[in-house]
């Protein structure tokens, strides 16, 4: 590939957002200052600007910019059409590796987050497949009663079990997994992480765009959870609203993980969300305003189960 001029990088960048701009720019513009950094690779340059014009915030701009230059490099030229998804061009190191956390099914399923141990064994028992108990407290003796009874709730019913945060208790309890954060994957230790994975409960994480499944893809978890995808009133988020094809994107480059898609997602936007290649989907609210639980719970199924 010849030396780019800044025309070239210009043009560059424009046929990066016109290919892109579709399905990649974000749903709500978010509200983060664009980011330059000083370089003289133009396809770095070029695919910085475009990234930043799409809307990514500026940690997610820069692991496009590095992929895309890293992916210019490995195919020797440079197509707009190609959005970067190769793994070994986010720097993401191959599989199968030895620190990984157990496995999970590639399909979780319909998968609901819930708030306490009544609502997590009720789905559980109404037929879903995956749930977590997000129990917020700071009172440990009541962490560990609320984590002790989902567990011995849903025994029996089938339903792999993540808790939340609070990894400790979900170890003593037998717990299938753990469900970690961004903010509780920088405040765990090694120590902690190790003891997950010693103990053989599998681990999922959150993220909300490149940057963060970059942070969560090096410590090899079970799976990784992606959004939100939707606006949700549920939670504070700090990224706007993914979308689906941003989505899509993101599945790609996750291919080696099971992979869950989170927020905002009802049934008129279940097909939509499938088609990303997610094999599973987190459900809060859509489930817990159901009147009839379990023929919701059926319908959902039968829906991701299809697809």
């Amino acid at each position: 590939m010849s030396t780019p001029t800044h025309n070239d990088t210009d043009q560059m960048a424009r046929a990066i957002v016109d290919a892109h701009r579709h399905t990649l720019a974000l749903p709500v513009e978010p509200h983060a200052e664009p980011v330059s950094v000083q370089t003289g690779d133009a396809v770095f340059t070029a695919a910085l600007s475009a990234a930043q014009a799409l809307g990514f915030v500026p940690d997610d701009a820069l692991c496009v910019a590095r992929a895309w230059s890293n992916q210019v490099q490995r195919t020797g030229h440079f197509d707009p059409m190609q959005w970067p998804d190769e793994p070994a061009d986010f720097g993401m190191a191959p599989f199968p590796r030895a620190d990984a956390f157990a496995a999970c099914p590639t399909a979780l399923g319909l998968y609901a987050v819930m708030p306490d141990a009544q609502w997590t064994i009720r789905m559980a028992r109404a037929g879903v497949p995956t749930v977590q108990l997000r129990f917020k407290s700071s009172d440990v003796a009541a962490i560990r009663a609320e984590v002790r009874a989902t567990v011995d709730g849903v025994r029996g019913t089938g339903a792999r079990l993540f808790i939340n945060d609070h990894w400790q208790q979900a170890i003593d309890a037998g717990a299938y997994g753990v469900h970690l954060g961004q903010e509780d994957l920088q405040a765990i230790t090694p120590a902690g992480l190790d003891a997950i994975r010693n103990a053989g409960l599998r681990l999922g994480l959150s993220t909300h765009g490149y940057a963060e499944m970059l942070i969560a893809d090096r410590h090899s978890p079970s799976y990784i959870a992606m959004g939100a995808v939707f606006p949700t009133t549920l939670k504070l988020m700090a990224t706007a609203a993914q979308g689906t094809g941003r989505l899509a994107a993101y599945a790609r480059l996750l291919r080696g993980y099971p992979r869950v898609a989170i927020g905002g997602i009802d049934l008129q936007r279940l097909p939509a969300v499938l088609a990303s290649g997610v094999g599973s989907v987190g459900v809060v609210r859509a489930l817990m305003a159901e009147s009839d639980l379990h023929a919701a719970v059926a319908t959902w199924n039968a829906a991701i189960n299809g697809a």
